[in-house]
């Protein structure tokens, strides 16, 4: 057995890698694992000495465990023999037979110094390389070696939740079209290095899903196809009470299922269907302003948080509850050991529970990785006239309350009845998707992001399939339902609908 902790050497040049260098010791020194077994070493933390730089480097390279290079376009300083600091390190490094782990940021070789390119083919020519694009992706890629060389070394039984290879799964039980789909969405939105073309199983392999070739639990909750039957408490459980405690019978009770990409969007659309919409009049422009009673990227963050960041090896799931006056997200879980309650509040690190879950929600824009979710909670609310989020840790769950608008100045207007053959009620999100159809011809794609929907979810295909059986809307292609170049507007009927809504508020 090894002593612990682990040492470990930090080696790139310090002034390019600045950020990735202080979201890696962040994270190894605040995640309860990682600070377990591994010790960090920084140059920029250690005291002034009486020592020359180069050898005190070179002297904790000796003593370090896991030497780990980032390297980028930069090669640094060069001494009279034309070698940088990095250079030396990682010579010495092999020279000691240290674990090396190398990182490459980007992918452009034509921008990196010459002498940089042949250190690259030096290490890579021996090891093995990851290709990193941001200070999240290095920390994830870290972190899921680190977890496979603690299980190799057998110092772990077990590794953490999202890394370790979920039981009795494989790679048939997942569902490539998602990733596939996923693969889009990421380059569209964080310029994922990965091309369209990237196979299934490679875009696994980028985002250390894979553990032995098989199927991680993190890889199951994103992209499995049926990932409740592997991991039955990752559903999530929605409610809305009439009133402001507990109480059965439950007028609303959904418990949903699917990849976290699906339970976000379905608890998110669960709430935003029962809380109060706001729909202003056309006075100055063609489509009405629309405004829920607690802002939708509150619902939406309070939600994301709860998924992501939750305990999964809890027997529990995550319970959304709507109540009169409150909206309540229970998270099974705790804080970091690095952060309390009233640190949440202001500007803190991005400790994800679960970093491999974490990362693919980051590059598709679920999740910002800055560790400014409440913050971003709390000055939205203090912006809608509303109370700041509160926040408790309630036997096992972290509890998030956000207070509703009471305002007697909004007008409800849901539900809304219209006439036809019988009386339908229609939802908030309905009405704002005829007040969009109405405004210009809206695509399929439009109307999802006027919903608040990131895909088409089945409450989302519902509304529309109302709309169009109820002839507020229609298609402009409907000889072709299926076109890719349908599109939708609101009929006659849906236009006298909206009128008779924008009349009666101007009445009040």
């Amino acid at each position: 057995m090894p002593d612990l902790p682990l040492n470990i050497f930090i080696s790139s040049v310090q002034k390019e890698f600045a950020a990735e260098r202080k979201a890696l010791k962040e994270f190894l020194r605040g995640d309860p694992i990682m600070r377990r077994f591994f010790e960090c070493f920084l140059f920029e933390d250690q005291p002034a000495a009486d020592q020359h730089a180069d050898q005190c480097y070179l002297d904790e390279v000796d003593r370090c465990d896991i030497y780990i290079g980032i390297f980028g376009n930069e090669y640094g300083w060069e001494d009279a023999a034309g070698l940088s600091p990095t250079h030396h390190e990682f010579n010495r490094a092999t020279e000691k037979e240290k674990v090396r782990l190398i990182y490459v940021k980007g992918a452009d070789d034509r921008v990196r110094h010459p002498k940089m390119l042949d250190l690259i083919k030096v290490a890579t020519d021996s090891l093995i390389r990851r290709r990193i694009n941001s200070a999240e992706e290095l920390v994830a890629a870290v972190y899921a070696s680190l977890v496979r060389l603690l299980e190799e070394r057998e110092l772990i039984r077990f590794g953490p939740f999202d890394a370790t290879f979920c039981r009795n799964a494989t790679l048939e039980d997942l569902d490539e079209e998602r990733i596939t789909r996923f693969l889009g969405l990421a380059r569209r939105g964080r310029n994922f290095p990965l091309t369209e073309e990237t196979s299934p199983h490679d875009v696994l392999v980028h985002l250390n899903l894979l553990d032995k070739g098989r199927p991680t639990n993190a890889a199951i909750l994103l992209f499995g196809k049926k990932p409740q039957r592997f991991l039955i408490t990752s559903e999530v459980k929605c409610a809305h009470f009439h009133g402001y405690e507990v109480e059965k019978p439950i007028p609303s009770y959904q418990v949903y299922k699917g990849t976290v990409f699906d339970l976000v969007d379905q608890a998110k659309d669960f709430v935003l269907s029962k809380i109060d919409l706001w729909v202003g009049t056309r006075a100055e422009g063609v489509q009405a302003p629309t405004k829920y009673e607690i802002p939708q990227e509150v619902v939406s963050e309070a939600i994301v948080n709860a998924v992501v960041h939750r305990d999964y090896t809890s027997k529990a799931s995550v319970q959304v509850m709507l109540f009169k006056d409150r909206l309540e997200v229970w998270n099974p879980g705790t804080l970091p050991p690095t952060l309390t309650l009233e640190t949440l509040r202001g500007p803190h690190p991005s400790l994800p529970h679960n970093p491999l879950i974490a990362e693919p929600m980051y590059l598709t824009k679920y999740i910002e990785r800055m560790g400014t979710g409440i913050r971003d909670m709390i000055r939205r609310c203090r912006k809608a006239g509303l109370p700041e989020p509160e926040i408790r840790i309630d036997a096992g769950f972290w509890v998030l309350t956000i207070r509703r608008s009471r305002s007697e100045s909004k007008t409800r207007t849901a539900p809304v009845r219209h006439q036809v053959e019988t009386r339908v009620l229609l939802t908030p999100v309905e009405i704002a998707l005829i007040y969009a159809c109405s405004a210009a011809s809206k695509s399929s794609q439009e109307l999802l992001t006027v919903a608040g929907y990131k895909t088409r979810t089945g409450n989302f295909k519902r509304s529309m399939e109302k709309l169009l059986a109820e002839g507020l809307i229609a298609m402009t292609i409907p000889e072709k339902p299926n076109s890719r170049n349908q599109r939708y507007v609101a009929t006659t009927e849906g236009r006298e609908l909206l009128q008779s809504l924008d009349h009666k508020r101007g009445q009040r």
